[in-house]
């Protein structure tokens, strides 16, 4: 199926902001002189912290600036394998409910303070209790027993196989103990970073600047002498700024990514989300028609994937059937191409189940993915299922989801380790199961990658395999972050992330 001029022309307007940012870099800042490694680097970025707290750290594109300034107790590699950072060891008892972590004697934080055991209880007390908007990564944290000066014992109340990805994450940044709590933090960051803020360079909303700290422990993370992120909303700004020398790197999207690759910039691509429909009332609450399972595998049928990802996203990513990523552990090669595009099957299930005079289904607007929208809207038709489309998604959207508001919706969504993703759009706790829908064959799945240590992500298989064949989801395709560089600087994305992490940039030779 071919999508028609007007969509197709509209496709290329993508929404940067559900992607989820100096005087001027590249040339100037982060460039260098002919056969001298640069010194600085300008990353270009579409949102500026709100608070310093390490507490208040986000995830994906809003990690990055926190990793300037704190060390994690555990550092994710590019490829996803965690290595010590803060932490030199760490191991779980044998019911999977107490991780003993081995501390770092040799780190002080930028205002004198010693990194220690009493330092780390401190932060995950602080993060627990401080209502950050990722407070639930150390939801199963019962508390933290400080066993000696290097050592922790993190006691949980149930078995939590991604505690140590989270403590890659926000959950892990440590914050000098005697900054924790204070004003202070929330405007100027104290940690055990590599850089430390200079705050006189630095203006909000615009730019923060950083640069080296002295004696910083690690100096194989410490590649720069100067830090910049620059804050640019607007995706056409990014792209004049990289292009123009201004910054090194920054993220685009397909159209955009054009004109960098135009103007010589270097493309580092990386799956991270999937796109599709939720369809998030299993059990016919308020839409009967998604109860039966023949009619939600009756859209799945619908759709050609391939075509719609060629189209609207210029082929920068792949279709898929399955909401797990390929770097969960979760992903099978089986369920990739589990609906083909079939609407003669689509019509017959839809005529099985008893809806061969059609369906409706209601969804919200999703602010950047109009088109998306559009295109599905055109190929449920095809088969006889009408899509109402209604208001858009406002910042009240979250809560929308959680009072049952909607029954259907298109959205993006991170493919995460196998008990993020769990927790995100399977479990009866996860935001994107708001219905509560379970079955006990599907929490005995669950229960089982929670108890499952290292083979959590191959068990979380049977999760994976259990929503598709029950078509709790649309999914259409997984898509390319569109990450770009300059050539003065070499990148490796960063699995699972949009943008990488700041120790993946260094100087090119």
């Amino acid at each position: 199926m071919k999508l028609g001029p007007k969509a197709a022309a509209a496709a290329l307007i993508l929404s940067a902001s559900l992607a989820l940012t100096g005087c001027g870099g590249g040339a100037a800042a982060g460039g260098s002189a002919a056969g001298t490694a640069a010194t600085a680097l300008t990353l270009g970025t579409i949102q500026d912290v709100r608070s310093w707290d390490p507490a208040q750290a986000h995830v994906g594109h809003l990690l990055q600036p926190y990793q300037a300034v704190y060390d994690t107790l555990i550092l994710r590699q590019p490829d996803g394998k965690l290595s010590p950072m803060l932490a030199t060891d760490w191991k779980y008892n044998a019911a999977n409910t107490k991780l003993t972590v081995d501390l770092r004697t040799d780190v002080t934080f930028s205002d004198g303070a010693k990194f220690d055991a009493e330092a780390a209880k401190a932060n995950i007390d602080h993060f627990k209790k401080a209502n950050g908007p990722q407070m639930a990564q150390l939801a199963s944290v019962q508390d933290v027993t400080v066993v000696d000066a290097d050592t922790i014992d993190i006691n949980l109340t149930v078995p939590d196989p991604a505690l140590e990805y989270f403590l890659s994450q926000a959950a892990g940044l440590m914050g000098s103990p005697k900054a924790l709590g204070t004003d202070g933090i929330k405007t100027e960051p104290v940690g055990s970073g590599p850089y430390v803020m200079d705050k006189a360079a630095s203006v909000k909303d615009s730019q923060t600047v950083f640069t080296a700290r002295k004696d910083y422990w690690n100096k194989d993370l410490q590649k720069y002498s100067k830090l910049t992120f620059k804050i640019l909303t607007d995706l056409t700004a990014r792209t004049n700024a990289l292009v123009s020398g201004q910054v090194d790197a920054t993220i685009l999207d397909p159209k955009n990514g054009k004109q960098a690759e135009g103007a010589k910039m270097q493309l580092a691509a990386n799956e991270v989300d999937w796109q599709g429909l939720l369809l998030l009332d299993r059990d016919g609450a308020k839409n009967p028609a998604l109860q039966n399972v023949k009619v939600r595998q009756a859209i799945n049928y619908a759709f050609d994937r391939k075509t719609i990802l060629d189209q609207v996203m210029l082929g920068q990513g792949t279709p898929t059937s399955q909401p797990f990523g390929k770097a969960s552990g979760a992903w099978t090669e089986g369920l990739e191409n589990y609906y083909s595009y079939d609407p003669a099957k689509a019509k017959q299930l839809l005529k099985e189940a008893g809806f061969e005079n059609g369906v409706t289904l209601e969804i919200p607007s999703v602010p950047g993915f109009e088109t998306q929208i559009s295109v599905v809207q055109q190929q449920l038709a095809d088969v006889g299922i009408t899509l109402k489309v209604g208001a858009a998604l406002t910042n009240t959207f979250t809560s929308d989801v959680a009072a049952q508001k909607y029954t259907t919706m298109y959205f993006s969504l991170f493919q995460g380790e196998p008990t993020v993703a769990i927790n995100q759009i399977v479990s009866t706790k996860a935001l994107y199961n708001p219905f509560k829908n379970a079955t006990p064959e599907l929490d005995a799945k669950i229960e089982a990658v929670r108890a499952g240590g290292a083979d959590a992500g191959k068990l979380a298989q049977e999760v994976n395999k259990y929503v598709v064949e029950q078509a709790w989801f649309a999914p259409l395709f997984r898509v390319n972050q569109m990450y770009y560089h300059n050539a003065k600087v070499n990148v490796t994305p960063q699995i699972q992330q949009a943008v990488p992490s700041i120790y993946n940039y260094s100087p090119a030779k």
